[in-house]
């Protein structure tokens, strides 16, 4: 019986000695030509922001039409610009330690100069619209505005409402490429639209008598009374639209529009803006 009985003790410990013993696997040995796949990101670069490359830069680039008085101004004999939003340009500037150099565009072009980052800003009296937020982010509005007549000041009775102005034998003058050309053309159906391509000589055709009306900016029409007395604003307290100037910025750079929107926040409430347009209106 103890025979038997160590017979299988012995027959059980070969059996366990017999059974190969269990190895992890070896991991795969990275090829020293060939650097580890890293974990995947989630996390973008953040683009750089005006607001830092225009002090490392030490230029702001504005964009500007220079014939919109009283807001951009580009003397043709010396190519110097100025008006309110000159003003206001060279103050963004000095805030951000930089200089203002101006890039002459025109209204046809000026969101798409901006877009293709050829200036930092659209300044001169730009009216916000929704074909131009589309492309481009407006600050903080600096004015409110509106669509109004500038007549002779001897027809000034005789062109106070659309109905009167789009009659037969009315020569409705524009600037091309900007709002007045799209309002005027949006209403006025038997006038005579009269496209005239040079916006600091416009007001001329008028007194000359080669056209009759011209529908722009209140506050420009108010302006070119003053400085044309044969010209008259048709109750520019009442125009026939609303609209409000903003300056344009590009679309997705955030920090710089918010900057921009503190800044006019500022200068509209400690009286610079104001103090520039005084300036101008007062000439």
């Amino acid at each position: 019986m103890r025979r038997a009985v160590a017979l299988s003790a012995l027959t059980c410990a070969l059996a366990l000695t017999t059974v190969a013993p269990t190895t992890a696997p070896t991991a795969p040995a990275t090829r020293p030509d060939r650097p580890a796949t890293p974990a995947h990101s989630t996390t973008r670069p953040t683009p750089a922001s005006l607001l830092d490359t225009i002090p490392r830069r030490g230029v702001l680039r504005v964009c500007t039409t220079g014939d919109y008085r009283p807001f951009t101004h580009r003397d043709p004999a010396s190519g110097a610009y100025s008006g309110v939003d000159i003003s206001m340009a060279r103050d963004l500037a000095r805030s951000l330690d930089a200089k203002p150099r101006y890039v002459p565009t025109t209204w046809a072009k000026l969101v798409d100069d901006l877009v293709a980052g050829r200036c930092d800003i659209a300044m001169g009296g730009v009216s916000i619209t929704l074909p131009r937020a589309r492309k481009v982010a407006f600050g903080e509005a600096v004015r409110t505005d509106g669509k109004t007549p500038i007549v002779r000041c001897a027809d000034q009775d005789k062109y106070r409402t659309l109905e009167e102005i789009d009659r037969p034998g009315t020569t409705v003058i524009v600037n091309p490429g900007g709002t007045n050309e799209q309002f005027a053309r949006s209403v006025i159906k038997r006038a005579t639209i009269k496209p005239h391509p040079d916006n600091t000589t416009v007001f001329d055709e008028i007194i000359a008598g080669r056209a009759d009306v011209m529908m722009t900016d209140a506050s420009e029409t108010r302006y070119q009374a003053k400085i044309h007395p044969e010209l008259c604003a048709v109750h520019p307290d009442r125009p026939f639209t609303f609209s409000e100037k903003a300056y344009a910025v590009p679309r997705a750079d955030f920090p710089f529009k918010e900057y921009v929107d503190q800044w006019v926040h500022l200068a509209k409430h400690d009286g610079t803006y104001q103090k520039y347009e005084d300036s101008w209106m007062a000439k």
